[in-house]
Parts: structure tokens; C-alpha cells; sequence
């Protein structure tokens, strides 16, 4: 188990000033970016007619449901 603060005097590549020496550590950040090759584009499926006309007919018996029920309310 590493301590989350180790001993200085023991840390592998550590220099006597508190430092570390040249190479001892990686570059911040890599000199290449984006990628290698292009990725195919994302297939984007619309919706197909089945499920708006589903999705309309549900609302439409929503709708005379609801009409039905203010007939029988006020009659």
C-alpha cells in the first residue's frame, strides 16, 4: 500500500532540492491531436409513419374521451 505522502528523501527520481530531474516526469500534454482517420457518420434513423400515426391516433381518443366527458358533465 503507497502512502499518499511519501517521504521525500525516498522518492525514486527526486532531487535534493525538492524538485524532480529533467525526464523524470511525463510532457503536460501531447503534441498530436483530433484523429488518425475519418469515422463514418452516425446513421440517424427518422421516425417511420407507424408509430406517429399510433402516436395521433392515442391523442385523438385522449381527445374524444375528454370531449365525452364535459358532454355527460353539463348534460
Amino acid at each position: 500500500m503507497t502512502t499518499p505522502d511519501p517521504d521525500p528523501r525516498r522518492t525514486p527520481g527526486a532531487a535534493p532540492s525538492g524538485g524532480v530531474s529533467p525526464g523524470e516526469t511525463p510532457p503536460a500534454e501531447g503534441g498530436t491531436y483530433g484523429i488518425s482517420h475519418p469515422e463514418p457518420p452516425e446513421l440517424r434513423k427518422g421516425w417511420g409513419p407507424m408509430p406517429i400515426v399510433l402516436i395521433m391516433a392515442v391523442v385523438a381518443l385522449v381527445v374524444v374521451g375528454l370531449i365525452a366527458m364535459v358532454v355527460t358533465l353539463v348534460v
